[in-house]
């Protein structure tokens, strides 16, 4: 299995969707944060993280995403998480970050419900 770390980008009604995909850990998470960040820094409060292709995280990639949420909801947005990988999503359980992040398991009910608000 390939597990080289790639991000996409793609906007839907003006709302980016950044996907991520392969394993996101210490080695590969600083782009990721960087791509959050000047989405933030460019005037995007709300950005749909898209984890559909993630087939491995660690703290560091939580960090990540915490920092990004933190930043979102600070500027008025929301930073929902599309996730459908039992796996994935018990690492969220785990650490009680499923009663932080708005979990969808796919992209059209994550921009469903940010056009929603």
């Amino acid at each position: 299995m390939d597990q080289t770390f790639k991000i996409g980008d793609e906007e839907a009604d003006g709302i980016p969707v950044v996907s991520p995909a392969g394993e996101i850990d210490v080695a590969t998470a600083p782009p990721l944060r960087d791509r959050l960040q000047a989405l933030s820094a460019s005037g995007k409060p709300t950005v749909v993280v898209n984890l559909l292709g993630v087939t491995f995280l660690d703290s560091t990639a939580l960090g990540v995403l915490v920092a990004a949420l933190k930043r979102s909801r600070e500027a008025g947005g929301d930073l929902p998480l599309v996730i459908d990988e039992p796996r994935i999503l018990r690492v969220f359980e785990i650490t009680g970050l499923t009663g932080v992040f708005s979990i969808f398991g796919s992209v059209g009910a994550a921009l469903e419900s940010v056009r929603r608000t």
